[in-house]
């Protein structure tokens, strides 16, 4: 099937699902509520997870790889469990490492790729449900992510496209104001999904230049994840307990709409992941080159802006 209309199927069905996931969340009362921590002030309909999977089944069929799924629906169910009532976080953990032993078995590869996968699956479950903290702010960054492995070829071309069209028609009711979340099914789907794009890459590419480059791919949940642990530890606060630390907090704080906020945090994405598509086809030498010199930038750009500053934290 034509790049083109994978990229089309999965933006129509995903567009024409959320409708529908919108009104079953609110007869469900699977919803988000306000609080302390929130930006938005009436309760907003959660399992926008389950509208972005329907979209991107297309993806993993057309591929031929249909075993990828299989995290990408556990990651998904265990978000939408706790939507519905927290985890403990410990517990938690010992299911996100399944899910990852579950990546492992369905990877292909050699051994080291799926043991690589594994890892990135657990550390991106947790980035980007971080990340899911303000209106079309995950969404965007996955579309990128999802573009940028998708350039790279092989299976991670449908696959990437799918992803990456399932978000555009989520999108379309994700944006500010948002009247439906991802929640943790879908900050978690989208986690599992672009954790397995790297080994479904091109065959011929470079695996240790790719992995090396990783990194730069997904960059923006994993720095902020890093900056706010960072200004935990220097306030010698606990890891695990929600605060407003996060980039896309700090921008609101100073004085930027959410929109502007979200945009800003996309946009900063594009040139890493630019970046990471360049490092990726080159030696694994020049490839740590380009990804030393992009974390290197990211944390620079962090400084200079204030984001570890722990002055003002709330």
């Amino acid at each position: 099937m034509d790049s083109a209309l994978v990229l089309a199927i999965s933006v129509l069905v995903a567009a024409t699902a959320t409708p529908l996931v919108i009104r079953i969340a609110r007869r469900l009362d699977i919803v988000d509520k306000p609080g302390l921590l929130k930006t938005h002030d009436t309760p907003i309909a959660y399992l926008g997870g389950v509208a972005v999977f329907c979209g991107l089944i297309v993806g993993p069929l057309v591929a031929g790889r249909p075993l990828v799924l299989m995290p990408m629906v556990l990651a998904l169910a265990l978000g939408i469990w706790d939507d519905r009532r927290p985890i403990e976080p410990r517990l938690r953990l010992l299911i996100e490492l399944a899910i990852g032993a579950v990546a492992f078995a369905c990877a292909p590869g050699a051994a080291l790729v799926r043991i690589a996968t594994a890892v990135l699956v657990v550390v991106l479950l947790n980035a980007v449900n971080l990340l899911d903290g303000q209106d079309g702010l995950a969404s965007g960054f996955g579309i990128v992510a999802a573009v940028g492995f998708a350039t790279l070829g092989g299976d991670a071309t449908p696959i990437g496209l799918a992803i990456a069209g399932a978000l555009g028609g989520f999108l379309i009711y994700n944006r500010f104001p948002a009247r439906i979340y991802l929640g943790d099914g879908g900050a978690y789907l989208l986690g599992a999904s672009l954790a397995m794009l790297p080994v479904l890459t091109h065959p011929e590419a470079n695996a240790v230049s790719l992995w090396i480059a990783v990194p730069l791919l997904v960059a923006l949940p994993l720095a902020d994840t890093a900056i706010a642990i960072l200004r935990r530890l220097r306030l010698h606060e606990r890891l695990f307990i929600g605060d407003r630390s996060h980039i896309y907090d700090q921008l609101i704080d100073q004085g930027h709409t959410v929109p502007i906020s979200t945009l800003l945090c996309v946009a900063a994405q594009v040139p890493l992941s630019a970046a990471g598509v360049f490092g990726a086809q080159l030696s694994p030498l020049s490839a740590l080159a380009v990804t030393v010199v992009g974390v290197g930038s990211v944390f620079t750009a962090a400084l200079l802006c204030g984001f570890l500053s722990t002055k003002g934290t709330s």
